[in-house]
C-alpha cells in the first residue's frame, strides 16, 4: 500500500470509509483499500437527501460483483446529498473513490466518531492485516 492510497485531510473507520470534515458537514467514501476489496462495483443503493442517520449505523450498500457491502455514517445527523452520478456510473467508486466516487453527504448534529482514525493510524491499521 503505498502513501498516496491513504490521502492526508481526511479520517477514516475501521470499516473503511474516508470522512472529509467541511464545517458540520461531512462528505463520505469509501477507501481505495475497500473499493479494491470490493472489486467492481455494479450499484450504489444511495440514500435520501433528508433521511437521518444514526453513528455507527448502515446508511447506504454497495453492490459489486463479489458482494454487498454496508456503508456506515460516520456520526449522527442528516443526508443533504447523495452523489446521483453513480446511479450511471457506480464504477467511479472504483477508479476515484476519493473523487468522482464519494458517496454521500451528511451534516452533523453532534460529533464526529472519536474513533475515527487519521492517515498515519489507518495506514498502520492496513499494515496490521485490515
Amino acid at each position: 500500500m503505498t502513501e498516496s492510497n491513504v490521502p492526508d485531510g481526511l479520517r477514516y473507520a475501521k470499516s473503511h470509509e474516508w470522512v472529509r470534515v467541511d464545517g458540520e458537514t461531512v462528505t463520505v467514501g469509501i477507501t481505495d483499500h475497500a473499493q479494491a476489496q470490493l472489486t467492481d462495483i455494479v450499484f450504489a443503493d444511495l440514500p435520501a437527501a433528508g433521511k437521518v442517520a444514526k453513528g455507527g449505523t448502515p446508511v447506504m450498500v454497495l453492490e459489486s460483483v463479489k458482494t454487498v457491502a454496508d456503508i456506515y455514517a460516520p456520526g449522527d445527523g442528516t443526508i443533504v446529498e447523495a452523489n446521483a452520478d453513480l446511479r450511471a456510473h457506480p464504477e467511479y467508486v472504483n477508479r476515484d473513490p476519493y473523487g468522482k466516487g464519494w458517496l454521500y453527504r451528511l451534516r452533523l448534529t453532534g460529533p464526529l466518531d472519536p474513533a475515527l482514525l487519521d492517515p498515519a493510524g489507518y495506514r498502520a491499521f492496513l499494515a496490521a492485516g485490515a
